[in-house]
């Protein structure tokens, strides 16, 4: 086994859904463990609570110490990991969080739930790490894109190291366009650079239209590139061109 990701959670069954597709089969190739904790088992509560109102009033639960804490103790002793807690004061995750994160061979995630969590377990997290400023039901729902995105980066998950490194994000930009048969649909034709055979030819254009895909509809990820002089003279040909 390469690289254990725990998961600690009021909702293990969510979690079923690493058992299907890519991130399946790589842990029935013992690539990676992906194991869920029921918090609720840890807590000391005879009618097995884990949430309680906040002091001071308010909307909503708030979820109790102790159990977070006694789980978290429980999955550190065979977990030498950081513990991730997936919540609003986190800075957001990108590409970059998940291929620092994807380098780890142990991981714990801790996945909040109701209106949070007792601030006196932040003392047992290492770091937070939030999807974007909305709201949603409960830290499971931003876990599981987070685990999917830093999996499918560890070596032997996917096929080839390209099917990740030519992806959206992964170089800072948008994917170029992809097309499969019938060469023509509905009087739409595949770009006949991509039917050439030309390998070079097929990556500038490839890197060209990415180039330009991502000017358009992510001009914020566009200002941040840096670009070559090669770069430069295709997206100038192209604005000539427009």
């Amino acid at each position: 086994m390469d690289v254990k990701i725990d998961i600690l959670t009021l909702f293990p069954e969510m979690f079923d859904i690493f058992n299907y597709s890519i991130i399946g089969r790589a842990v029935k190739k013992d690539i990676l463990q992906i194991n869920t904790f029921d918090i609720r088992e840890f807590t000391a509560d005879k009618h097995r609570k884990v949430d309680d109102y906040p002091y001071g009033g308010g909307a909503g639960m708030v979820m109790a110490a102790q159990p977070i804490v006694d789980c978290i103790r429980k999955v550190k002793s065979q977990n030498n990991g950081k513990v991730i807690y997936l919540g609003p004061r986190g800075k957001a995750f990108n590409q970059s969080m998940a291929k620092e994160l994807s380098k780890e061979s142990e991981i714990i995630f801790l996945c909040g739930h109701y209106e949070g969590i007792d601030e006196r377990a932040y003392k047992y997290i290492d770091t937070e790490i939030s999807i974007g400023d909305f709201v949603i039901t409960g830290g499971e729902m931003a876990c599981i894109p987070i685990v999917d995105s830093i999996c499918r980066m560890i070596p032997g998950v996917l096929a080839k190291s390209e099917s990740y490194m030519e992806e959206s994000f992964y170089n800072g930009m948008l994917e170029y366009p992809q097309y499969t048969r019938p060469e023509c649909f509905e009087g739409d034709n595949v770009p006949e650079v991509l039917l050439s055979g030309h390998h070079e030819n097929i990556k500038k254009w490839r890197r060209m239209k990415s180039l330009i895909i991502t000017k358009n509809k992510r001009p914020d990820l566009f200002q941040k590139l840096k670009l070559s002089t090669e770069d430069k003279k295709m997206m100038n040909l192209y604005e000539k061109d427009v």
